[in-house]
């Protein structure tokens, strides 16, 4: 999974995970944290507020714990003090085996001294975390889905008052688990206003990031609540971009495997209810009649073609080029509409791309002669999560000392040779494996190298060459006489 932490080596960091719960509850206490559950489709995203005190002098490492179903199901993690807009460096130090979670390390702008406080937000972003229940609806029937989480927030802090939120997208919420035997309160386990369903408060919990208080307080709970958007899965994208100077253009082009992870259609579908729903404007919410998506500006020969051949059901509205370093956020707008509606269960596979202005994306250090290119690592299909996603930057023939950053860290990166028409050596290609990608990760992926003289010589000189090579033949071939007899 990609996040937005900074992952150190395992090995070093091991000596240090042993004693990291049992010093960590002497720096700080909990004296709030409220968590907020905004539910939806493929996407579920979480809130966490901690407002902390410092026990003693100099304190500024703040240790988060996840639970083993929360870890498996995040897929984006970033902290920041409240009403702060810049991220605080984490460090994931791995899964504890003596607690039974996952421990990260937050570090604080300013050490704080005893008695002094800090409000930590934690953003997370879930992917996976809902599924369809019922899991088969018929074509006219509503879509449900059911969420699944855990009742307290641990930490390996004392907890003063501690609170979780979970906000449906609209009131319709079918169920949710009203736990027994709950310790720690003092009225309701749980009430419900409107579309919010608030678990808590909860007083004075112990530290929780151990073995012994999730095998024996930590409770299951799950909120069944109505959906009326499609739940989108990209269950593998495959993004080239190819460079070319010759050409001054970027060629991007995307391969997806799209799938509607909504109810199963139950029975057959009616291609006459269908046209009746979208008549009387009541489509049925676990349908997918299209994709809309922002592409970049100044675009232009875009395609968008499926198993099949061109889909003319697309359409695109450019928005001109950009100038390098502009604040404008205009984007070309694409609907995309496939051949039939993907109901539930279904999926549907397409290719889309388009080109760029290489000027766009492209700039000249003179000082060390290298290239620099900055190209987006994702197109984003807004709700939806990319389950596999393989990223590849084709860079010019015979270019050198190649240097990429990446936004965050992929989970595999490989430099290869890819050959085309018209290449001699072949080019070097980039290729970065990710998974569970969101709209967090629409980052920039830049790309440096260097191209010498001679490099940009050798396509023009394989040209030449092979138009020689077929005159060549072609006056040989009409010197030589191959019949058996003259005339």
């Amino acid at each position: 999974m990609a996040r937005h932490w900074r992952a150190p080596l395992s090995l070093l960091l091991s000596v240090f995970v042993l004693p990291l719960c049992s010093s960590a509850a002497n720096s700080f206490e909990n004296t709030a944290i409220v968590r907020t559950v905004e539910l939806g489709g493929a996407l579920v995203h979480v809130t966490t507020t901690y407002a902390v005190k410092a026990l003693e002098d100099g304190s500024s490492i703040y240790t988060l714990a996840l639970g083993e179903q929360e870890h498996a199901h995040t897929s984006w993690l970033e902290a920041k003090l409240k009403g702060q807009s810049a991220l605080l460096p984490l460090e994931d130090f791995g899964y504890h085996p003596d607690s039974g979670v996952f421990l990260y390390t937050v570090e604080l702008p300013k050490a704080l001294n005893t008695n002094g406080t800090a409000n930590l937000v934690v953003d997370t972003v879930l992917t996976h975390a809902t599924f369809a229940w019922p899991q088969e609806a018929a074509q006219g029937d509503p879509q449900s889905l059911k969420y699944n989480s855990e009742l307290f927030v641990l930490s390996p802090y004392k907890t003063a008052v501690q609170r979780t939120k979970i906000r449906s997208p609209n009131p319709q919420v079918h169920s949710y688990t009203e736990p027994e035997d709950v310790e720690y309160v003092k009225e309701s386990v749980v009430t419900k206003s409107g579309a919010t369903i608030t678990y808590g408060p909860f007083y004075d919990i112990p530290p929780s990031a151990t073995q012994e208080f999730v095998d024996t307080k930590q409770k299951p709970i799950s909120v069944n609540y109505a959906y009326e958007s499609p739940v989108l899965e990209i269950t593998k994208l495959e993004r080239t971009a190819e460079i070319s100077h010759w050409g001054a253009n970027l060629n991007i082009e995307n391969k997806v495997w799209m799938h509607n992870a909504g109810p199963r259609l139950k029975g057959h579908f009616s291609r006459l209810d269908h046209q009746m729903q979208g008549y009387f404007g009541r489509a049925a919410p676990h349908m997918l009649p299209g994709v809309v998506l922002l592409l970049p500006p100044g675009i232009h020969s875009t395609y968008y073609y499926d198993l099949v051949g061109n889909v003319s059901t697309s359409n695109l509205r450019p928005a001109p080029s950009v100038p390098k370093g502009s604040t404008d956020n205009s984007f070309s707008y694409l609907e995309l509409r496939p051949r039939y509606p993907v109901m539930g269960g279904w999926n549907y596979s397409f290719t889309l791309g388009w080109d760029s202005p290489l000027q766009d994306y492209a700039g000249y250090d003179k000082s060390t002669g290298k290239y620099i290119v900055g190209v987006p690592i994702m197109t984003v299909f807004r709700t939806a999560v990319v389950d596999e996603a393989d990223i590849s930057i084709i860079l010019p023939e015979g270019a050198t000392d190649i240097d990429f950053v990446a936004p965050y860290p992929a989970l595999s990166e490989s430099i290869s040779n890819h050959i085309t028409y018209l290449d001699t050596i072949g080019r070097p290609k980039i290729t970065l494996k990710y998974r569970d990608l969101t709209d967090k990760h629409a980052g920039t992926l830049y790309v440096t190298y260097k191209v010498p003289f001679r490099a940009h010589l050798r396509k023009p000189l394989a040209v030449a060459t092979a138009f020689l090579g077929v005159f060549a033949v072609a006056i040989a071939w009409k010197r030589v006489d191959i019949r058996i007899r003259r005339k």
